[in-house]
C-alpha cells in the first residue's frame, strides 16, 4: 500500500481555542478527498491547520518528506479594478502548465472583467497548474453556476493521479460527484474509521 502524503491523527485545531476535532484521516497521491459539514464546524480551520495557519492543540499532522502544498483560500467576492490579465495571474501564482481549453480563452482578458465564476475557475487552476504534491481548495465552488461546477469537476477528474486534492465545499452533491471519498465533519472518529474501512474493501 502506498504511504500517505499526509496523515492526521487525533487532530484538534483552532485559533485562540479549539474549533475542529479530534480528527484522524490520511490522503494519498491521486486521491481527491472532500470535506463536508455544517456551517461553523471547522472545515476551513482544518485546511488552515494543515497549511500551518491555525494552532494545533492536540494530535499531529505527519507529512511525507519534501511534501509541497498549494492552497486556494476561500474568496467571498470578485476583486476590484485590477489591470492584471488571466495569464499574468497564473504566472504570478506559479502555474507552470497552461489551463484546460475551456479556460484558455480568458488568458488575455483582465481579471476584473471576468465573471465571478470565470475568475474562480482561473484561481483554482492557478493552484492546480503548479507543482504542489497536495492541493488544498477552500470552497472552490463559490460563484460557480451548475455549468461552471461541471467544468470544475472535469478539471479535477483530469488531474487525478498527478497529486492529491483536499477540498472543502458546502455543495455536498458536488463533493459526491467530484471526490473519491468525503470526510463528514459531523461524524465521530469511529464512524469515519468504519467508512474508510468499508471503502478499502
Amino acid at each position: 500500500m502506498t504511504a500517505p502524503l499526509l496523515a492526521v491523527e487525533g487532530l484538534t485545531a483552532g485559533y485562540t481555542e479549539p474549533v475542529v476535532g479530534p480528527l484522524s484521516f490520511s490522503i494519498a497521491v491521486g486521491e481527491v478527498v472532500g470535506i463536508w459539514g455544517p456551517n461553523g464546524c471547522g472545515k476551513s480551520t482544518l485546511l488552515h491547520a494543515l497549511a500551518d495557519g491555525a494552532r494545533v492543540f492536540a494530535g499531529r499532522v505527519s507529512r511525507a518528506a519534501g511534501l509541497s502544498i498549494g492552497y486556494l483560500e476561500q474568496r467571498s467576492r470578485h476583486p476590484g479594478e485590477v489591470p492584471l490579465r488571466g495569464r499574468e495571474l497564473l504566472a504570478f501564482a506559479g502555474a507552470r502548465r497552461g489551463p484546460p481549453q475551456r479556460l484558455a480563452g480568458w488568458l488575455d482578458r483582465r481579471i476584473d472583467r471576468l465573471s465571478g465564476g470565470q475568475y474562480q475557475l482561473l484561481s483554482v487552476w492557478a493552484v492546480l497548474g503548479g507543482e504542489a504534491d497536495l492541493v488544498l481548495l477552500d470552497e472552490p465552488t463559490n460563484n460557480l453556476d451548475p455549468a461552471a461546477e461541471s467544468i470544475l469537476a472535469q478539471i479535477l477528474a483530469a488531474e487525478q493521479g498527478r497529486r492529491a486534492v483536499l477540498m472543502v465545499s458546502h455543495e455536498r452533491d458536488f463533493l459526491d460527484r467530484a471526490c473519491d471519498r468525503v470526510l463528514d465533519l459531523g461524524m465521530t472518529n469511529s464512524q469515519r474509521a468504519q467508512m474508510n474501512a468499508n471503502e478499502r474493501k
